[in-house]
């Protein structure tokens, strides 16, 4: 299996916060995943030991804390899926079967009254979220939700694909399945509604702002792949993440987790340019959206060297207890991945001092945002 990886303190140059209920919160979502019982006894066990609701704490460290605890519940909920079918369950390697069955939990959310599934406890939890959703959410608001959880579906299934073969993709699929199957997407709506506002269509959907939370979905998800490594590598399952993708590609292990982080840096001070760039002509609401974006960020990192789910105290991993305040790459060429290179025609060319790239302008104007500059 090869020596046991030592992964440094990784780049973050974002504060961390989290919300002064954190404790009663994650006590509630304790409560919650028995109340519904989600997962089995031995899985629901672990997932209530995993400071969850501290981590949703750390994403909206100022938000409403009954969207928090909402918050809280989903992702203990997603776990449930994640973990129970697609990880450790039969199903994750029945990539049909799993389909049929998140078909159905979709369903629900889209119609939490449909008579299915009424003995599944994930669709009892899933009902709940979705009443709550609604009740602190806008209509809009709501059925983004819902297109999101469509996305990580999809793309969970995609994954049981690979773990019923034994594959592994090259890095481009990786990357672009990654956005999705990391459930970070999903999350997003909740980071308005735990504000009391509802992003504009026009600011929402330009493809910039769009980009930015791609962004920080990379970061997430590469952060959790880098951190949850010795976890996965040392389990009797199948597993898939950045380190094994970048060590199929010919990289021994130590060049694969030195890749790993430099991609995760560069696209980190990408991020946190074009934020700065969106937020200075940007609405009061997108200024918020940008900023739980990398709250986002950090919360997950904060959960990542913390819980117990990825530190593995009976078999300790080699992951770092602070951050670094330094990138080990902080070059603005676009990293060789077609699925998000374009990121980089995003900002103005600060080494050629060109205004604006002529695609990207060429796109805003097509989205009525050319005087955006």
């Amino acid at each position: 299996m090869g020596p046991e990886l030592v992964v440094p303190p990784l780049f973050s140059p974002i504060h961390p916060a989290i919300h002064p209920r954190h404790a009663e919160i994650d006590v509630q979502t304790a409560a919650w995943a028995e109340t519904f019982r989600i997962g089995s006894e031995d899985l629901r066990g672990r997932l209530v030991r995993q400071d969850i609701g501290t981590f949703a704490a750390r994403i909206l460290p100022e938000g409403r804390e009954e969207v928090v605890s909402l918050l809280a519940d989903f992702v203990l909920w997603l776990f449930g899926v994640d973990d129970g079918h697609c990880e450790e369950g039969e199903l994750g390697q029945r990539p049909g079967d799993l389909a049929g069955m998140l078909h159905g939990l979709l369903r629900v959310a889209q119609n939490p009254e449909a008579p299915m599934m009424l003995d599944d406890a994930l669709a009892a939890g899933l009902r709940d979220l979705r009443l709550r959703v609604t009740r602190y959410s806008t209509a809009g608001q709501t059925a983004r939700w819902i297109d999101a959880l469509r996305e990580y579906f999809f793309s969970v299934v995609w994954e049981a694909s690979h773990r019923r073969l034994g594959t592994v993709p090259d890095l481009n699929d990786y990357t672009l399945m990654r956005l999705y199957d990391g459930a970070t997407s999903v999350v997003l709506p909740m980071l308005e509604m735990g504000y009391g506002y509802e992003l504009q269509p026009h600011e929402r959907d330009r493809t910039a702002v769009r980009a930015a939370a791609e962004m920080a979905s990379f970061v997430i998800t590469w952060d959790n792949d880098i951190l949850s490594h010795h976890k996965e590598r040392n389990s009797s399952g199948y597993y898939l993440n950045v380190l094994r993708v970048l060590e199929q590609n010919g990289l021994p292990p130590g060049q694969a987790l030195d890749t790993a982080i430099a991609q995760r840096d560069r696209v980190m001070c990408l991020f946190m340019r074009l934020s700065t760039y969106l937020s200075q002509d940007g609405s009061p609401q997108l200024r918020q959206y940008l900023a739980s974006l990398a709250a986002f960020i950090r919360a997950a990192q904060d959960w990542g060297i913390s819980s117990v789910r990825y530190t593995t105290p009976d078999d300790p991993a080699a992951n770092p207890s602070a951050f670094s305040d330094t990138p080990t790459d902080d070059s603005r060429e676009p990293l060789d991945i077609p699925a998000v290179s374009w990121w980089w025609d995003l900002l103005p060319d600060e080494r050629t001092r060109v205004p604006w790239p002529r695609q990207a302008r060429q796109r805003d104007r097509q989205e009525g945002l050319a005087g955006i500059e």
